[in-house]
């Protein structure tokens, strides 16, 4: 019973955080994502990330993992609907292609990170030999092994599976719409170019933090709670790995309320 109780008043609590910020009301709805964070200190909610997004605290160094694992456990199963038919999301396509204007055709080895429900590991189907799967969402991955694109899937959140996971030499690694959900890069970065053999390549995009006055941080949470980066950040972070720039190119993300999300695809290739 107690623990019913405390669930109905987390869920009032979050309820009406929302209402107050969708009214204009920061301040009310401020106080309530703090009472929700004081209920959960889990975060399934995602409180911490909303009260960066109003400018309430600092940007977290990531998206905690219970509210990533909620996220997408509730949209799995129209995940690709929403994605692809009505955001108008098609990283895994520009990516697909960009690789191909590069010259290059096939990866033995592909590990798909935040491989969501597959579709990277789609884009790239018939370029690679082996492919591995993982995802924090259980349902994301259910979805994935109903689709049977992968040789190997884990349920894991991907630093840990990178730093846990005995490096296994992968000739490719994607991360595609992963960075949103982090702040803090370095270790994440470093991480995947050990995991890479000589010469293999990690691709990933990003949602881009601009810079206008020269003031802006490495990275913030914006209006949609998804974080964005900015680009020098990213380069800086990697020009001090064992990694070659082999592309750097504005994109379109996705769309939210009809406007486009500014991006940045990157293709790296590791040194030998």
């Amino acid at each position: 019973m107690e623990d019913l109780a405390r669930f109905e008043e987390l869920e009032q609590a979050y309820n009406a955080a929302l209402d107050q910020e969708k009214n204009g009301k920061t301040d009310a709805a401020v106080s309530l994502y703090q009472k929700v964070l004081e209920l959960d200190p889990a975060d399934h909610a995602g409180a911490s990330v909303r009260l960066a997004s109003l400018g309430a605290i600092g940007a977290p160094a990531k998206a905690p993992d219970a509210y990533v694992k909620t996220l997408f456990n509730q949209h799995a199963e129209v995940f690709d609907l929403v994605l692809v038919e009505q955001l108008g999301y098609a990283v895994p396509l520009m990516l697909r292609d960009a690789i191909n204007k590069l010259g290059l055709s096939t990866f033995s080895r592909m590990l798909d990170l935040g491989c969501g429900t597959g579709l990277t590991a789609e884009a790239f189907e018939d370029a690679t030999e082996f492919r591995c799967g993982v995802d924090l969402s259980d349902t994301m991955i259910e979805v994935c092994d109903d689709k049977e694109l992968f040789d190997e899937l884990y349920v894991s959140e991907v630093v840990n599976f990178l730093k846990h996971k005995k490096a296994e030499g992968w000739d490719l690694i994607t991360a595609t719409d992963v960075l949103p959900y982090m702040g803090e890069l370095e270790e994440f970065f470093s991480l995947a170019e050990t995991s890479l053999k000589p010469g293999g390549h990690f691709c990933f995009s990003s949602e881009t933090l601009f810079d206008v006055h020269h003031q802006s941080p490495d990275y913030s949470v914006g209006q949609y709670h998804r974080f964005a980066h900015s680009t020098p950040y990213i380069t800086s972070l990697l020009s001090k790995l064992r990694l070659e720039t082999l592309y750097c190119e504005p994109i379109t993300v996705r769309y939210e309320q009809g406007q486009p999300v500014p991006g940045h695809m990157f293709i790296y290739q590791k040194k030998p």
